[in-house]
């Protein structure tokens, strides 16, 4: 494992739209278990693809110890709304308000491309939906509400940086 770069809110590659994963082989095992060292590196709790300079559909959100990893992610079904706080490792110092689904439906292939669906409720759905505009060229600031002075003295979770 290998920590990456984490690429900066400015950068084009932020805004671009990731390609699916068609072969599944020792280079997405590679880049995902990179992924994960450099979310865990950098206290984040969730990383896509785009934030290491990869333009592939790939996702990893890490919440309350629930570890997944989602290759080609699409949110399927979704229900509700909540408005919370949100940060991200790609636009430092930064945190605001957010409307997403209270719960989503996401399906999505592990690294061996084994097909599977996950429900997420609250924070869960809140991390997958974050994750997943990333690999669509969103950053949560295009949908920020309200933002907040990022106190980086606190130790709130916010996705998806646990720092923020």
């Amino acid at each position: 494992m290998a920590y990456r770069e984490i690429v900066k809110e400015g950068d084009a590659i932020l805004r671009k739209k990731s390609k699916e994963i068609k072969i599944f082989d020792d280079k997405l095992e590679e880049l995902l278990d990179d992924m994960a060292s450099t979310m865990l590196k950098y206290n984040g709790v969730g990383i896509a693809g785009p934030q290491v300079g990869v333009l592939k559909r790939v996702v990893i959100v890490n919440i309350n110890n629930l570890f997944l990893e989602l290759v080609n992610p699409e949110i399927i079904n979704q229900q509700g709304q909540t408005i919370e706080k949100e940060a991200c490792l790609s636009v430092p110092n930064v945190m605001g308000k957010v409307k997403r689904p209270k719960q989503v439906t996401v399906k999505a292939q592990d690294r061996y491309g084994n097909n599977f669906t996950i429900t997420g409720e609250n924070w869960l759905a809140r991390c997958l939906c974050h994750e997943i505009d990333h690999l669509n060229g969103i950053l949560f600031i295009d949908k920020m509400i309200k933002e907040e002075k990022k106190d980086n003295n606190k130790e709130n979770k916010h996705c998806n940086n646990k720092d923020s």
